[in-house]
């Protein structure tokens, strides 16, 4: 997969929300410029867009988006298969295909947007029995188990479901659960949804702004919460938490934190705590000239006020236009653009409660409810999604541009 003489190439690894739109922002650039020798080519598992942010609702399979056809109308090349190493010093990557076949692949400059993955510490049994909403055959998993849990005896541990971790995931995964519980064991089953957070607050990284309307829905959905303690083990029939307490339990979900891909650590630069690569403001990995990070690998400020991007769809998108803009305008000599989103927002689902909406990084609520819910349904199903396969070039170009803002 040697590049073709004279003809640079842009390289993007990994097709989420940011590496997706990296590539179409690329091409958009190459197109307007009409440059031709210029290539853009991607590395992902699978020509498609996983919708991680609906993995906590029903028909997880299902969270997909096709980019066959539209990374064909933009002109993308895709390369089924995985990133195992990259080798910043000689500009190549390795890759493993599909078919299992190894190859070298060369670029002039390189995105990195191979997002993030579900922190597992070594907890005891975490591994062996915990289930996840972090990825679509975990979340697929998830519901498999659910619904056959009308299989297994009546019994206080198979009514009971236990969220680890009370952040934004957990608590719109066990908002979901009093309601995807009694669709499996009937509408009169006596469920029963803990949420075990070790921090003496629900939502710790939610502020106080949003927390008075999280625990009054929860406390609605008939949601415990096991606040300031940990858990410290996990085993098929449920949990032991750090303060001694046993809870039984058939579903252990656990939802507490992310850690950047692990191929950032095979680029020779300064990493946060979370494993995100230090950038520059048009998402140049700080030290090195030709490798760009962008989404939940870029530890990248959103304004001047010292707010960094938070590792979220919200960010993803747009830090994928940026990234995709700049590394195409530094490669062919037009005017790159500093990433910046200042506005910030959130819209935390809370199942048949509805939701709440928030504004600013104080997070100021702004709607809640049924109001919020419909504001949240729209965001789920139609602005995080890419232009439909058969869009045209324009529209998907349009949808490319890093000068459209996409706040939620």
């Amino acid at each position: 997969m040697n590049r073709t003489t004279k003809m640079k190439r842009i390289l993007v690894i990994g097709a989420g929300f940011a590496g997706m739109w990296s590539a179409l922002s690329a091409a958009r650039l190459i197109d307007e410029q009409r440059k031709t020798d210029v290539e853009i080519w991607l590395v992902a598992p699978e020509p498609n867009l996983h919708i991680r942010p609906r993995l906590y609702e029903v028909n997880a399979a299902s969270m997909k988006a096709p980019l066959t056809e539209i990374f064909r109308e933009a002109g993308v090349n895709f390369i089924q298969g995985t990133v195992d190493r990259i080798h910043p010093d000689r500009d190549t990557v390795d890759v493993v295909t599909a078919d299992q076949n190894r190859s070298t692949i060369q670029y002039d400059r390189l995105v990195l947007a191979t997002g993030s993955r579900l922190f597992r510490p070594p907890v005891q049994g975490l591994a062996e029995h915990a289930f996840s909403v972090d990825q679509i055959d975990e979340a697929a998993e998830l519901e498999a188990h659910i619904k056959g849990l009308a299989d297994q005896p009546d019994t206080p541990a198979r009514n009971t479901v236990v969220v680890a971790g009370g952040g934004f995931t957990g608590i719109e995964t066990a908002a979901e659960m009093p309601a995807r519980l009694r669709a499996a064991l009937g509408e009169e089953a006596n469920v029963n949804v803990i949420v075990v957070e070790r921090n003496p607050a629900i939502g710790p990284d939610l502020g106080a702004g949003p927390r008075p309307v999280i625990e009054e829905a929860l406390h609605e959905l008939g949601v415990t919460l096991k606040l300031g303690s940990a858990v410290s083990s996990v085993d098929p029939n449920g949990l032991t938490t750090s303060d001694g307490q046993r809870i039984e339990a058939k579903t252990v979900i656990w939802t507490a934190g992310v850690r950047a891909s692990a191929l950032t650590e095979q680029v020779p630069a300064e990493r946060d705590p979370a494993g995100r690569l230090y950038v520059d403001c048009y998402l140049r990995v700080k030290g090195l000239n030709n490798i760009f990070a962008t989404g939940d690998v870029a530890y990248a400020a959103t304004d001047d006020e010292g707010n960094y991007a938070m590792m979220s769809c919200q960010h993803a998108m747009n830090l994928g236009r940026s990234a995709g803009h700049n590394v195409a305008a530094d490669l062919v000599g037009a005017e790159m653009i500093p990433y910046a989103q200042p506005k910030y927002v959130t819209c935390l689902d809370l199942g048949q409660w509805g939701a709440v909406y928030t504004e600013g990084w104080d997070r100021a609520v702004k709607l809640v409810g049924q109001e919020a819910k419909q504001l949240k349904t729209k965001i789920n199903t139609e602005w995080i999604y890419p232009p439909a396969a058969g869009a045209a070039r324009t529209e998907v170009f349009a949808a490319a541009d890093p000068r459209r803002i996409v706040v939620a």
